[in-house]
């Protein structure tokens, strides 16, 4: 399927690797243009050559950390007017939040609810005005069943998705679309960590702790970054313009409700 998006430009931050990255390659594949970002300069340059070679479009790479003022005019100044946003952050760490002061609060703010906010509102205006506009924020599946530990989280993104729900209804009437994607386990780095910190905490073998992982999702594996970036391609295609507001979850299966 030609997904229309040939000669579209787009921004796709935290793109150096794992489901950003997935999402930059499947974009470029449909011909669209990138800005890409990520704080590690030497990881993202390399992605960056990468999507060149495989696809040929044009890949500009600015190492940055989005959740800044900063990071966020860098980025914008290297491409002001983009067709397709996607927003895309680390979660904050897992904990009791009995632990956490402001500080821990107002980062995880800034960085997953904040920041896209801040990019949306730059960015919207001008899709509304050329009548066409894809945005999607990279959010988690703990959004539909939050997960104790990870509060930080569960509390700024869902904030993000109350947002959302509310702007993507006025915007749809100009072919300006604003969704969630939400991952349950994907095969990246972060999936690594988790299954290392698990192994460690019940003193098993790591492949073991993986394994057990994978076994409890209906699935019974792992996500392919893959997978992920070509559901984000499709959200920002020609044919999704009847989509918005809405929070599309992937996660083999892992969460039980109807809705």
């Amino acid at each position: 399927m030609d997904l229309g998006l040939k000669g579209k430009s787009a921004i796709v931050c935290a793109a150096s690797k794992g489901l950003g990255k997935a999402c930059a390659i499947n974009l470029a594949r449909e011909g669209v243009n990138l800005t890409i970002c990520a704080r590690t300069e030497e990881t993202l340059s390399a992605t960056a050559d990468e999507i060149r070679a495989l696809t040929g479009v044009e890949v500009t790479a600015i190492a940055c950390d989005i959740t800044t003022p900063e990071g966020r005019a860098a980025v914008l100044k290297a491409m002001p007017e983009p067709d397709i946003l996607i927003n895309n952050a680390g979660g904050p760490p897992p904990g009791d939040f009995r632990d956490w002061d402001r500080e821990d609060w107002i980062k995880a703010l800034d960085a997953n609810m904040l920041t896209p906010i801040e990019l949306i509102k730059a960015c919207v205006d001008g899709m509304i005005d050329r009548k066409f506009g894809r945005i999607v924020n990279i959010t988690s599946g703990a959004v539909k069943a939050p997960i104790d530990v990870l509060g930080l989280s569960n509390g700024a993104r869902a904030g993000l998705t109350g947002f959302v729900a509310g702007l993507a209804r006025k915007t749809v009437a100009h072919n300006v679309t604003i969704n969630n994607l939400l991952p349950g386990p994907f095969d990246t780095d972060r999936i690594t960590q988790v299954v290392n910190g698990e192994a460690k905490a019940k003193g098993i073998d790591v492949d073991l702790a993986r394994q057990q992982r994978m076994a409890a999702n209906p699935a019974g594996r792992f996500g392919n970054p893959d997978e992920f970036g070509a559901t984000c391609a499709f959200m920002c295609s020609a044919q999704a313009g009847f989509m918005t507001g809405q929070n599309i979850l992937l996660d083999g299966g892992a969460f039980p409700g109807v809705i």
